[in-house]
């Protein structure tokens, strides 16, 4: 399930991807298929990077890649060890309502992009994750602790507040939303729900096979029912720097 339009990104062979938050790797093996990028998935949970890595290790067994480089790295956002202004690109999706000290994670996915170089921040949209948390209060634990819930100007003004400019948005994921309310309201933890079970097979059905008619569907319903909010935006240029 990929969240972030890549081809909205001008990302060139020789580019640095950092993909903050990686988990099981999603987004670092989508950026591993662009032509010639050097790309970085981190996470500080070790299940998450040991299936990431082998998901990509079976992209090389099966060539799927632009024939680059990855590598893991073991990081927490909030104070991350790579050197200022060292990526081209940094990705930093569905993280950001995870951590208490927000602000420190954003000042430091900033601190490593490049000047002039793009931001890709996603986060769940307001109203739909607004509901899930009135329907069940264990949600936003049993989800992998959701602390918060922004909505989409506040969250813009605090990147932009922290060095960035906003480019443009776009909403995704409507038809995985009524699945989160459905789970939410039968009990987040719960696995002998029918219904819910049965929308799992649906969603995993559509991720793996890509059908167009789920394709348009969730296409037309994301301006509404989206379930996550991605923000594109840059890194602004400092007066005496020369990127």
């Amino acid at each position: 399930m990929i969240t972030v339009d890549f081809s909205r990104l001008a990302v060139r062979p020789g580019d640095r991807i950092l993909d903050i938050g990686c988990g099981s790797g999603r987004h670092t093996c989508a950026a591993y298929r662009l032509k010639g990028v050097r790309v970085t998935g981190a996470d500080l949970n070790p299940a998450d990077l040991k299936e990431a890595r082998e998901r990509l290790r079976f992209h090389d067994r099966l060539g799927e890649h632009g024939g680059g480089s990855w590598s893991l790295s073991a990081a927490d956002v909030t104070g991350l060890p790579f050197p200022d202004a060292c990526f081209d690109l940094v990705v930093c999706s569905e993280v950001l309502e995870h951590i208490d000290d927000h602000e420190s994670a954003m000042r430091e996915i900033i601190r490593v992009l490049k000047h002039g170089k793009p931001l890709v921040v996603s986060v769940p949209r307001y109203l739909p994750e607004r509901i899930c948390w009135a329907l069940s209060d264990a949600y936003f634990n049993a989800n992998q602790g959701h602390v918060r819930i922004y909505r989409k100007n506040e969250l813009i003004d605090r990147l932009e507040r922290a060095g960035t400019r906003f480019l443009g948005h776009h909403y995704a994921h409507s038809i995985h939303t009524p699945y989160w309310w459905l789970k939410c309201f039968v009990g987040p933890t719960r696995t002998d729900s029918a219904a819910v079970n049965l929308y799992h097979r649906l969603l995993v059905w559509d991720i793996m096979k890509k059908p167009w008619v789920t394709r348009l569907i969730d296409r037309l319903l994301n301006p509404l029912l989206g379930k996550s909010v991605v923000l594109y935006l840059q890194k602004e240029w400092l007066d005496n720097c020369s990127g």
